[in-house]
């Protein structure tokens, strides 16, 4: 008799041992597929013929009489909706890792929504988009799913400030995103950077340099120097050794001391130099920066950061994740840099590491 009842409890012991895996397979496989994909794009081409599609519409947010075009990704039987803003962009919300993550995540079930914003299309940040992205909030709650956020690079900064009016937030993600612009300005133009008492420098790329003059080039009050730091700015990114000179001598005092800051090299100067800005365009670098309003971020805080970003710096993420006081889910990826996986691999494990702490934030989004 007592064979037959061990082998029945062996049985059972299996069958309860299969519902967990099942169970747990159905609660993460969502979460690893997607961040295989992200982390590995080849593996996409896996899970594409399990995967259902999504459609995508082209609609018009109204945000304050201004009408703002963006895509609106749908699933057949969505579950949630997310917006997601991108960075500074030429391709706005078509650019192709943009497009490529909005079908990704529509496909495990979101309807998602990427609006378009000027400001970020010209490298610049206009104080326009905060509003902009709550229109956005507010268009995707008449499907009356619970709605989230995700904001990416210089996009995530007004993410945030969107999040923290929003009453009824289910998630708001933060990948490569800053805190503080003024450690953004020290990082592009110095290449040092610093937290918890704890100092890293990184080689720069002129390219940053001038991708930060148009950006404050849109930050400094209205004015002739507006569009001749933006004409200054688009010059260099088009060739970094073109003769700006004849524009510079244009410049007023304002615009003359946003160029200071953006040539400025030494670690030791920048404060003077923020503080030489004129006090409309440190308001504004003051406007725009969500270290302040993330306490009252609800919701899940996911944040994600490469180690190897150029151009914003990962103790920018660090400072955001102590702002959320113990609620923040942060990941460092060591083998991510500003847009995506490192190309090559310095270690097996960092890889591993790294792949489980995607997981866990795509989890998180799902």
């Amino acid at each position: 008799m007592r064979e037959p009842r061990r082998r029945g409890l062996w049985l059972a012991a299996a069958g309860v041992v299969g519902v967990a895996l099942v169970a747990l397979a159905v609660r993460v496989g969502p979460a690893v597929v997607l961040s295989l994909s992200l982390a590995l794009p080849v593996t996409e081409a896996w899970f594409s013929p399990i995967l259902p599609d999504v459609v995508r519409d082209e609609v018009v947010i109204l945000s304050h009489a201004r009408r703002i075009p963006a895509d609106l990704y749908r699933p057949a039987n969505p579950h949630a909706a997310l917006v997601i803003v991108h960075g500074l962009s030429r391709a706005g919300r078509r650019h192709p890792e943009i497009v490529r993550l909005a079908r990704l995540i529509g496909r495990h079930g979101q309807l998602v929504l990427v609006p378009e914003l000027d400001g970020l299309v010209q490298f610049a940040l206009t104080g326009t988009e905060v509003e902009d992205i709550g229109a956005a909030l507010r268009h995707l709650r008449t499907w009356s799913y619970p709605v989230g956020i995700a904001g990416f690079s210089f996009g995530a900064g007004p993410a945030l400030l969107a999040a923290a009016d929003a009453p009824d937030i289910r998630v708001v993600g933060s990948f490569g995103g800053y805190a503080d612009l003024t450690n953004v300005i020290a990082y592009v133009t110095t290449g040092a950077h610093a937290f918890a008492g704890r100092r890293y420098v990184q080689r720069q790329e002129e390219y940053n340099r001038w991708k930060l003059l148009a950006l404050l080039a849109g930050v400094l009050e209205r004015g002739p120097d507006r569009g001749t730091l933006a004409e200054i700015a688009e010059r260099r990114l088009t060739n970094p050794a073109n003769d700006t000179r004849e524009l510079e001598a244009k410049l007023g005092h304002d615009g003359h001391a946003v160029l200071r800051l953006t040539q400025n090299r030494d670690e030791g100067a920048v404060a003077g130099l923020v503080a030489a800005l004129s006090p409309g365009t440190r308001r504004m670098l003051e406007r725009m920066s969500p270290l302040a309003s993330v306490p009252r971020v609800r919701g899940r805080l996911l944040i994600a950061h490469g180690e190897g970003d150029d151009s914003i710096p990962f103790t920018e993420s660090l400072r955001l994740a102590a702002a959320g006081d113990g609620r923040a889910r942060l990941a460092i990826l060591h083998s991510f840099h500003h847009t995506g996986p490192q190309p090559v691999w310095r270690s097996l494990r960092e890889r591993v590491v790294d792949g489980w702490n995607l997981m866990r934030l795509v989890d998180g989004l799902l």
